[in-house]
């Protein structure tokens, strides 16, 4: 199944839904990570949340969700943008906590307690960030409660990752409903109660639903309107140039030090995990470039 989002609206326009299946990105991510079965579900969570949130940007704007707990996790960094990429990372991708039970990852308890952040770069001088307690470190809790105190923004969100015996994505997605102002006092509580009778979305995603059908079994007798679909995708910026402009930043006598010292320099990318190997020859290039500025 291709991975890809939906944003609907509600005929009455009180209540907007975002949905997406996640299930070959996150994948991506684990292999390029290696990450272990609850890395991988604690990072493609928070990689699809990044998507739905993203979902809503502007051409070039761009919005970074961290989490940043106290749990043996570390750091959750993901970066997304309006048209499908998505890109991140988690700071301790191979450690093991014990489950909650049978089928459920320890997601939380990996996490731990801290902070989630919300950094959206719109193209002005300073971007926005907003910040907020983890409430249970399990994502999908901690974005709507984001959501709502940081953006004032009543929602409800669905999150879910299914690790394979073999450490491998089985399946994955998310779902976000979000009240529009001058929706009915009970609208929330009637999205809400969709949802609580809702199953998990990886189990959604494993039957082989895709985003329209997840959203219908989520809104029962609701009626949407879908306003369009996207492609989704891991997706990172890095390039060879890049890497060696950012080398360049070092400044002359730095990267001479590298150059006399050792020859060649790997770089590796924290969002992606590709490897830059600058050889000899590109260092002495970049210092004669250096001389001549």
């Amino acid at each position: 199944m291709q991975d890809y989002l939906i944003r609907a609206v509600g005929k009455k326009g009180q209540f907007r839904v975002i949905a997406a299946v996640t299930t070959g990105l996150v994948e991506e991510a684990r292999r390029r990570h290696s990450t272990w079965p609850v890395a991988s579900a604690a990072l493609g969570r928070t990689l699809t949340a990044g998507l739905l949130l993203g979902a809503n940007l502007k051409g070039d704007d761009l919005l970074t969700v961290r989490v940043r707990g106290d749990g043996p996790l570390g750091a959750i960094i993901v970066s997304a943008n309006g048209h499908g990429d998505v890109r991140g990372y988690v700071q301790n991708p191979q450690i093991h906590v014990p489950g909650i039970r049978p089928g459920k990852l320890g997601v939380g308890n990996a996490v731990g307690k801290g902070t989630l952040s919300v950094s959206k770069d719109l193209g002005l001088r300073e971007p926005f960030t907003g910040s907020v307690e983890l409430v249970s470190g399990e994502i999908g809790e901690d974005i709507a409660y984001y959501l709502l105190a940081s953006e004032q923004t009543p929602s409800a969100v669905s999150l879910g990752v299914l690790v394979e015996t073999d450490n491998s994505v089985r399946a994955a997605g998310g779902l976000i409903v979000q009240l529009l102002p001058g929706a009915e006092e009970n609208m929330l509580a009637e999205l809400e109660d969709c949802l609580n009778r809702l199953p998990p979305i990886s189990s959604l995603v494993n039957e082989g639903k895709i985003p329209e059908e997840i959203v219908k079994l989520a809104l029962g007798n609701l009626d949407i309107d879908i306003i369009d679909n996207t492609p989704v995708r891991f997706y990172c910026s890095c390039t060879r140039e890049r890497i060696e402009r950012m080398l360049a930043g070092l400044g002359e006598q730095e990267l001479r030090d590298i150059y006399e010292t050792t020859g060649q320099v790997e770089v590796i990318c924290h969002f992606c995990g590709e490897k830059y190997n600058i050889q000899e020859q590109e260092l002495g290039k970049l210092l004669q470039d250096i001389k001549k500025e």
